[in-house]
């Protein structure tokens, strides 16, 4: 997902808290891991400029265009956001062969990041084109082929796949319904990291909702589980969240929510809230995706998922205060947690667990 959805409210058992000197000893190890990253890679563009008038051809308003730039998106966003806590990334999923594609690959390059198992396809890149007046967006253009690859495609993917989890330390499953995470692309990565003992982390879409059996940390927003599970879902209850964690068959559901923060869910039923940390919002776009990457490089640091969601928290606290698709560095993490401590404000997860979960409004 690339921004945090929101819920209405939502008030549980707070976590155990992390101290400073675990989160550094975190981030420092994280930086010498190694994480796979497989999923949708895409391309967002930017038009930033300004509104003058309006269109005589229709009633809508013209943009001056006075900047252009690219970001990294998708697969590629959470990527860029593992290199920058340090870690090494290999990034497998499919580009086109075309002007966005090599864009993509020169800009993971300039960020030190493996872009070998991109696999060319046929198909045009995906591109997300965001016409922006006044820090204000005025309309996204998509263009996109977003049909299962295929034949002489999977089987190449299926290669690199095998390659880049025999290297890694955690594994990312990165969704967006564009057409990289077929069933036998994701029966294949699950299967080699669990063969390998390793993490994995997923931030699924509706298609293969139910596909990810044995994952670490299955990640959907709220709006997402609701619509795969078909029903709402009942926050304040403990047997809600537990049968959702039973029928998706996954160790740890993290439902991200928006300003409401986090709330992890355990294989016991046990769920745990993490506040936001967030301190002003500017532009939620991404920041999903850096929680996904702080989420892998964590748990391939030896983190529980619970110390994983906490510090991940962090990160997308910082991420929503930058415009755009933004990276989160260590440093700017630690920044974070101390201006929480400076500020007397209690951490996320500063009070202590409870073995089962309390439900307040």
């Amino acid at each position: 997902m690339t921004g945090l959805e929101g819920s209405p409210t939502l008030a549980m058992g707070m976590p155990s808290s992390i101290t400073r000197a675990r989160l550094d000893s975190l981030l420092t190890a994280a930086a010498g891991t190694r994480v796979a990253v497989i999923g949708d890679a895409m391309l967002d563009v930017y038009l930033r400029g300004e509104v003058e008038r309006i269109s005589p051809e229709a009633p809508v308003p013209v943009v001056r265009v006075r900047e252009r730039a690219h970001a990294l998106g998708g697969a590629a966003n959470v990527a860029q956001n593992v290199a920058a806590v340090g870690a090494h990334c290999e990034l497998v999923g499919t580009l086109g062969d075309d002007a966005a594609g090599r864009t993509v690959r020169e800009m993971l390059v300039r960020i030190g990041t493996d872009h070998h198992s991109l696999i060319a396809v046929s198909r045009a890149t995906t591109t997300k084109t965001r016409i922006v007046a006044r820090a204000q967006q005025v309309v996204r253009v998509d263009e996109e082929d977003d049909g299962d690859v295929t034949g002489a495609e999977v089987a190449l993917l299926l290669a690199a796949v095998e390659q880049a989890v025999a290297a890694a330390d955690a594994v990312v499953l990165e969704d967006y319904n564009k057409g990289v995470l077929v069933p036998a692309v994701i029966d294949a990565a699950t299967k080699a990291a669990a063969a390998r003992g390793i993490p994995v982390v997923v931030d699924p879409k509706f298609r293969n909702f139910f596909r990810y059996r044995g994952a670490t940390v299955f990640k959907p927003n709220r709006r997402e589980l609701e619509g795969a599970l078909g029903a709402a879902v009942d926050l304040d209850s403990p047997s809600a969240l537990h049968d959702a964690v039973e029928r998706l068959g996954v160790g740890h559901l993290l439902l991200t929510l928006g300003e409401h923060g986090m709330a992890l869910v355990g294989p016991d039923g046990a769920t745990h809230r993490v506040p936001t940390t967030a301190r002003a919002v500017y532009d939620v776009v991404g920041a999903g995706d850096t929680v996904t990457a702080y989420l892998a490089v964590m748990l391939a640091a030896k983190a529980t998922p619970l110390e994983a969601a906490i510090v991940a928290n962090y990160a997308a606290g910082v991420e929503v205060g930058k415009s755009g698709a933004a990276t989160v560095s260590a440093a700017e993490v630690l920044e974070a947690y101390d201006t929480h401590a400076a500020d007397g404000t209690p951490a996320p997860g500063s009070a202590p667990a409870r073995s089962t979960p309390a439900y307040t409004e």
